[in-house]
């Protein structure tokens, strides 16, 4: 698997799984939001294996989103 298809893929679970969310009544969340969310925790660990990634975005949880993105609006962050 070359790059340009690990990021298709990972791209593609993320939007899966913001379709999830939008089932449930969060409208407005993206895939951008939620690889945001995921990947926060490897900023100093850097990219896990691809096993761990798909594990990460697929078992995601609305709470655990929502104080991600409660955070993150503490700390000042622009959402788009």
């Amino acid at each position: 698997m070359n790059d340009r298809q690990l990021e298709e893929a990972i791209e593609s679970l993320c939007r899966s799984k913001a379709e999830e969310f939008r089932l449930v009544g969060y409208e407005h969340v993206t895939s951008k939001d939620i690889w945001n969310c995921v990947s926060v925790k490897y900023e100093k660990e850097g990219i896990p294996p691809l096993y761990m990634l798909v594990n990460d975005i697929l078992s995601l949880k609305v709470m655990t989103f929502m104080n991600f993105m409660t955070i993150s609006a503490y700390k000042g962050s622009t959402f788009d």
